[in-house]
């Protein structure tokens, strides 16, 4: 596990881009040999998500041979609801590069069975290889994805009931009106995630230092469901100075003092060598 600590959330945005940029670059996928990335939706990565567009219409990046997966969906919203995670996905990423629409892969929470569209989604994971790069966020309770306090450690993509801290959150995006927002959604599990080859979860803004102290400094607790990214063997913390206001002093002066190290990783590494987390 790294705990990366830069200025800002445009800073945390830039450097998440340029990770993303650089392990594509690297792995040079083409016809038969593809990249598969997780993504996640939300206020955090959206800088990241304009900075690869930026990458792509400099033509420094493309995603012809990409297959994403993304985190999860609301039950029940039409995809072409603004609120809706295709509605996102669609408009704030897909649309603005040149990815295959039928390579990019998100939940459908109107299937007429969602436990079968839940097992669908891990098997399309599978079949494509597993995910070499999963890209996170989390919420204030320390959730990722869906998975809020209290989810198994080794879950599956599967159907989940909301908690009334996340309902309360959403609430915002849906006029601040709690009852429109969907009870439901489904969610890759932790297990899922875990799966991949490597993590990098964003973490900006003092709502989320809890969770960030919880995650990097106490032990692995499903009521803090990003602290068994612990237990990942190439897990990226990449976070902001605000969310570290519950870190130990020495936990952030130990992490600052590698920001060499790190920034070694996204100014490239020779072609066909593994950068290897500690």
């Amino acid at each position: 596990m790294r705990l990366i600590i830069l200025e800002d959330a445009d800073v945390v945005a830039d450097w998440a881009a340029r990770f993303v940029l650089q392990r594509i670059t690297q792995f040079a996928p083409g016809p038969g040999r593809r990249f598969v990335l997780g993504l996640p939706t939300g206020g955090t990565p959206l800088g990241m998500y304009r900075r690869l567009i930026q990458f792509h219409k400099e033509g420094r990046l493309s995603f012809q041979y990409v297959t994403t997966f993304n985190m999860d969906e609301y039950v029940g919203l039409p995809r072409d609801h603004p609120e809706s995670y295709h509605y996102y996905m669609w408009n704030e990423f897909f649309k603005h590069i040149d990815i295959d629409p039928a390579q990019a892969h998100v939940l459908d929470g109107n299937a007429p069975d969602l436990v079968l569209e839940c097992t669908r989604f891990e098997r399309l994971i599978a079949q494509a290889g597993g995910v070499r790069l999963f890209v996170g966020g989390i919420g204030p309770d320390g959730h990722i994805a869906f998975n809020e306090p209290g989810s198994s450690l080794v879950s599956r993509t599967r159907v989940k009931t909301l908690a009334y801290d996340t309902l309360e959150a959403n609430k915002r995006f849906f006029g601040n009106d709690i009852s429109k927002v969907p009870r439901q959604a489904l969610t890759v599990g932790v297990g899922t995630v875990m799966d991949a080859r490597e993590v990098m979860i964003l973490i900006t803004g003092a709502h989320k230092a809890l969770a960030l102290a919880k995650a990097v400094e106490e032990g692995v607790n499903h009521m803090w469901t990003v602290s068994a990214f612990q237990q990942h063997a190439q897990t990226l913390f990449v976070c902001d100075e605000d969310a570290t206001q519950e870190l130990r002093v020495k936990t952030v002066k130990y992490f600052k003092a590698l920001s060499d190290e790190h920034q070694k990783m996204i100014e490239g590494a020779p072609a066909g060598e593994a950068l290897v987390l500690h």
